[in-house]
């Protein structure tokens, strides 16, 4: 059954008489092109632009100076993401449409049904239509998008309540090639003063440009998360980003005494992302929902040894299916302020992440051969660590000079092998070990190879981690309580 989304700002935001509306657009673009002409162009069809959502008479001249960039394009751009920060009805992580079509007063745009299915699946992402039915900050996007596209497909997503990695996961999975257009909806602060907008839309713009999301904060963008998105996975990929144009309320219609800012911005370029950034983006986006899960699942372990001298039993089915999927880990005990107590791993993924953190979490309390089984006394001092691994990449070296230069320092576990004796270091490690060659050589020793063993046959393979850690065996299980109110 076909279901249609239909406009819910048509007459508000934007003119809801087709002919006024398609003029209207029309003059939009006719002024930007006069006003920009084709300087900064990039010959790249774009990947994404950055525009704002406000009525057309504040913000439709600043869009528009992004979305005439689009006419070249018209008949490659076939399918376009779109996100925007909800406004009406709030949600956690990402909410897809049900609906078939979306409406506006030029006519019905087709959702992606493939592109759905690829990230309907992810557990940031979910279909919630009340959170669509009045939401301005995709809508407004529609008609522009209807006067300049030949044919396309959309996939809406609001967003709410989510990290900028998760959303960075959920673009990656819908990144596609040239036919594929991203666009993300923000303004930019709101309701100050003109001089005070300037100011801090100007930092906001520094940011942009040099992909900081760590300095764009609430004031300063209403989509700040699906910016932020945007622009980690940007940054992986090392795009070109031009501003476009940088106004606000006070310079398009209205007073200047409480103002809005607008801005817009075009990327293109960049490469393909590599698998070593991938896995970060869906570990950060796994530890930043379940993280709080992880840590008292582990904590559960160690405490359950101590009494029936077994992991935790787990009903497997409960879990989210990202925890249900093959993962490995490595689980460290310390104590008093760093000291290691314990630590067990799995170098390659070989059960469900949930159930390798809690077997690992028992053995690097009861089976670490290198100390005696914990003991209840021992609790109160314990800090817990969790390490989600990468798959491990083997290195191309010639020799050990050449494999002191690749590697990475706070970055790079590594993993060696020679005549049947392997060990494995932690980018943790890198923390007590700063030192390259100190590095290895210690890893050297783990492995019961003298510290300047060197042969044709030394293997070399390195892999990331993301981790996580808690403070003390109790705290993982208010970091559940604050989790789930």
């Amino acid at each position: 059954m076909e279901t249609v989304r239909t406009a819910a700002v048509a007459g508000t935001f934007y003119p809801d008489d087709p002919t006024v509306l398609r003029k209207t657009i029309e003059e939009f673009l006719t002024k930007a092109q006069s006003v920009q002409g084709n300087n900064g162009t990039p010959h790249d069809v774009p990947k994404a632009l950055i525009v704002p959502h406000a009525g057309y008479v504040y913000s439709g001249p600043v869009a528009a100076s992004a979305y005439y960039r689009l006419l070249a394009h018209r008949h490659t751009i076939t399918r376009v993401v779109l996100l925007g920060p909800c406004h009406r009805v709030p949600i956690g992580g990402l909410a897809l449409s049900s609906a078939t079509y979306f409406e506006t007063p030029l006519g019905r745009i087709k959702l992606d049904e493939d592109l759905r299915e690829t990230v309907e699946k992810m557990p940031q992402v979910f279909t919630f239509d009340p959170t669509h039915q009045d939401e301005h900050s995709l809508e407004v996007h529609l008609p522009f998008l209807q006067s300049i596209l030949a044919d396309f497909t959309l996939l809406p997503l609001v967003v709410g309540q989510a990290s900028p990695g998760e959303v960075a996961d959920v673009l990656d999975a819908v990144w596609g090639g040239p036919e594929t257009l991203i666009i993300i909806s923000t303004d930019l602060s709101h309701y100050l003063d003109y001089n005070a907008c300037q100011s801090l839309d100007n930092r906001t713009v520094q940011s942009i440009e040099n992909f900081d999301t760590a300095h764009i904060d609430n004031n300063q963008a209403c989509g700040r998360v699906p910016l932020k998105g945007l622009l980690e996975i940007a940054k992986i990929r090392h795009m070109d980003i031009t501003t476009l144009d940088v106004r606000n309320s006070g310079d398009t219609a209205g007073s200047k005494d409480r103002v809005v800012g607008y801005g817009a911005w075009l990327l293109s370029g960049g490469h393909q992302i590599s698998d070593s950034d991938a896995f970060a983006f869906r570990t950060k986006a796994i530890l930043n929902r379940h993280g709080a899960t992880l840590l008292q699942l582990a904590a559960a372990s160690i405490k359950r040894g101590l009494t029936h001298h077994e992991p935790v039993k787990l009903d497997l089915e409960s879990f989210p299916s990202s925890l249900k999927e093959p993962g490995a880990s490595f689980v460290t005990l310390e104590k008093n302020g760093g000291n290691l107590r314990g630590c067990i791993g799995s170098l390659q993924a070989h059960a469900p992440l949930a159930k390798d953190i809690a077997d690992n979490a028992y053995k690097a309390a009861f089976q670490d051969p290198r100390f005696h089984p914990l003991n209840a006394e021992e609790l109160a001092d314990l800090s817990l660590h969790i390490s989600i691994l990468s798959p491990a990449f083997p290195m191309e070296i010639q020799d050990e000079a050449d494999l002191l230069e690749q590697l990475r320092p706070s970055i790079d576990g590594l993993i060696i092998q020679d005549g049947g004796r392997r060990a494995l270091f932690l980018p943790s490690v890198w923390e007590k070990l700063p030192d390259k060659k100190q590095f290895l050589t210690h890893l050297k020793m783990k492995a019961g190879l003298p510290g300047n063993h060197w042969s044709d046959d030394f293997k070399a393979s390195r892999f990331i981690t993301e981790s996580i850690h808690s403070e003390s065996l109790d705290a993982p299980e208010k970091l559940w309580q604050d989790n789930v109110k």
